[in-house]
């Protein structure tokens, strides 16, 4: 894997570090901690090892007083070993433990409480467009995501068809997530059509031909796998009626590409449209994740069906934001943009589309999407030149 310069900034203490499987944690930590104690729980022998004897971290740790940096990767496959690290933290030795993980849902559910607050939890996203620099290019990387493991490989494509296999073995299969892992594989297709979409449980199990309540157990176990995401409705200070669900997004727009079946009834431009929808998800959520300031991302969508793609909110603002893939500016496109400012009239509307020149209509500032990919930078407003 080349070694591209990262936006993410770790905190001074000790810290949980999540992100689905490539998005490149093991390195980060390599490069960043070179003489840091290490255990890697992907190794079979270390796993048995600290799976019959957890309490060997203490052992280790203390046996190597000057090393301040501790990582374990892939620390949800022994939740046990979170006692031992609170214990370890609590002696304040001046440590810093580095926890990685591509799950949380074994610590969720027996682990990350122990820590009582202790150690706080950051995620590492896949590439942002400015992290590549010149190597970023739309096309390219609209059909092959932005997954570290998935951009550095010879053979990207090869990597990407095998990427969600990787997962159905390694993590759903392997630690007993689901009884019927047929079932589950048709429930990855299923709701691939749901990406960038309100989800519908409901046709999601018709069409995999599972129960309603299946279905719900599954998209749980993506979202904990850090597979998926919701996105909710924005509703503050509503002045209209509102869709009630949340949309859907896979977290990489090359993972949904590799589940979407294609077919002679599906049309490209209906894949291509939510794939760019997805690209940028993705990058709103990295960028407000290593900005660190308090923002949120949400749609928003009037029952009458009035939409805009995403709205940021926080402290130093209301930003909405429509995606469209199209190289031209129609006046219905800005529908959305326009009855929101209506509603929030505090808020900049941002259209971005897959045009080649920037231009203001009316309060609408159109950019294309390839440049303002290009400069979102974590701690830098969302557009500089609005």
């Amino acid at each position: 894997m080349e070694i591209v310069s990262r936006f993410f900034r770790p905190p001074a203490g000790s810290y949980f570090l999540f992100g689905p499987r490539g998005t490149g944690k093991s390195l980060w930590t390599q490069i960043h901690y070179p003489d840091a104690i290490r255990l890697d729980l992907l190794d079979p022998k270390v796993f048995r090892d600290y799976t019959a004897h957890p309490e060997q971290l203490r052992e280790v740790v203390e046996a190597n007083p000057a090393a301040h940096h501790v990582v374990i990767d892939e620390v949800q496959k022994i939740p046990e070993l979170l006692s031992v690290v609170h214990a370890l933290i609590e002696s304040k030795k001046n440590r810093q433990f580095i926890l990685t993980g591509s799950s949380a849902r074994k610590l969720k559910r027996s682990g990350v409480d122990l820590m009582a607050g202790r150690a706080v939890l950051r995620t590492l996203h896949p590439y942002m467009a400015a992290e590549l620099g010149r190597r970023f290019d739309l096309v390219q990387f609209l059909q092959i995501g932005m997954v570290p493991l998935v951009v550095e490989a010879g053979a990207p494509a090869d990597v990407l068809a095998s990427y969600s296999a990787l997962y159905l073995r390694e993590e759903v299969q392997v630690e007993g997530l689901v009884r019927n892992i047929g079932a589950f594989s048709r429930f990855l297709e299923a709701v691939s059509f749901s990406h960038g979409s309100a989800l519908n449980v409901s046709n999601v199990a018709r069409d995999c031909q599972v129960e309603r309540k299946t279905v719900e157990g599954y998209v749980e176990i993506l979202e904990d796998l850090l597979l998926s995401y919701r996105v909710p409705v924005f509703t503050r200070r509503a002045k209209r009626e509102l869709a009630a669900h949340p949309k859907l997004y896979f977290f990489d727009t090359g993972v949904f590409r590799s589940l979407r079946p294609q077919g002679p009834l599906d049309r490209p431009e209906e894949i291509d449209g939510a794939a760019l929808e997805g690209f940028v998800a993705q990058h709103l959520r990295a960028w407000i994740a290593y900005s660190g300031d308090k923002k949120e991302l949400f749609y928003w969508r009037t029952r009458s069906g009035v939409e805009v793609d995403f709205v940021i909110y926080g402290v130093s603002g209301i930003t909405a934001i429509e995606v469209k893939n199209s190289a031209q500016i129609r006046s219905e496109d800005l529908r959305g943009l326009r009855s929101f400012h209506q509603d929030y009239s505090r808020s900049q509307s941002l259209f971005l589309y897959r045009g080649r020149e920037r231009r203001k209509i009316g309060d609408v500032l159109c950019v294309p999407i390839a440049e303002f990919l290009s400069q979102l930078r974590p701690g830098q407003p969302l557009w500089a030149k609005m």
